[in-house]
């Protein structure tokens, strides 16, 4: 361990040591940004950016379940990366099928796919499929992994699945009408059930939410770090959640 390294040992433990528990998020959502930016800074393959990006949301994982967060977000592929150059998309998507089957291997954590699956290849839709049957039944942290997600496709899906499900039971243009409200949407939702974020965090220096959970995130506090996502360091994490417990969320108010 090098002198830096213990230095930031040193004070990821003097914040942890001061954060107020029980002002912790509840469920953290996360744009996963920068792999390809990581890869080309040292001249390596993209997919090794990739590759490291997953290996990072092991470890996230690891630090919210240790910190008592109930609900992960994780963005692993947005609808638009869907039209990447298939030499790309190709290894992107068997990156992603083994970090899904890896966390569902895990054996404490519940899987729960977010977005549009019949976009997917059926592979990649078959693997995240599998992951949320077998921890179905497990109570532990909640992982959705947002993969062929975007946020006004999801809003369109929900609408759309709202009429449908009235318009099965008979009623009139008029009577579906009415059941279009907040509420009804929001049950419609990928994320049904769920609590929305409480902290949103993007990486890689981005300063804007890309789409990502547009309806959940009306009342979200951001946070964006610097760092690209393959470098982002549990002494980020620990400083997003003290910014977080600092804050006075006001919903609106």
């Amino acid at each position: 361990m090098g002198l830096s390294d213990l230095v930031y040992r040193i004070y990821e433990k003097r914040i942890q040591r001061h954060l107020d528990r029980g002002r912790l998020p509840q469920h953290v959502a996360v744009l996963m940004d920068g792999n390809r930016r990581w890869a080309r800074a040292l001249s390596a393959p993209t997919s090794s950016g990739h590759q490291a990006g997953a290996e990072k949301a092991r470890e996230f994982l690891g630090w919210c379940d240790e910190l008592g967060v109930r609900v992960v977000t994780l963005w692993m592929l947005s609808t638009d990366n869907l039209n990447r150059p298939e030499d790309e998309l190709i290894p992107l998507l068997g990156i992603i099928e083994d970090l899904i089957d890896d966390i569902a291997a895990i054996g404490r954590w519940r899987v729960y796919p977010m977005g549009a699956l019949d976009l997917l290849p059926p592979r990649t839709a078959t693997v995240i499929k599998e992951a949320a049957d077998r921890t179905r039944e497990i109570d532990g942290m909640h992982v959705n992994v947002a993969v062929g997600y975007g946020g006004r496709r999801e809003i369109a899906d929900a609408v759309r699945a709202l009429l449908h499900e009235h318009a099965a039971r008979g009623a009139s243009v008029e009577e579906v009408a009415e059941v279009v409200t907040a509420e009804g949407i929001a049950a419609h939702l990928y994320t049904k059930g769920q609590p929305d974020p409480d902290l949103v965090i993007r990486a890689s220096g981005e300063q804007r939410l890309s789409g990502f959970m547009l309806w959940q995130s009306a009342n979200s506090e951001f946070y964006f770090c610097e760092a690209l996502w393959p470098d982002f360091r549990r002494v980020d994490f620990l400083r997003a959640l003290r910014s977080y417990s600092e804050r006075e969320r006001r919903y609106g108010r």
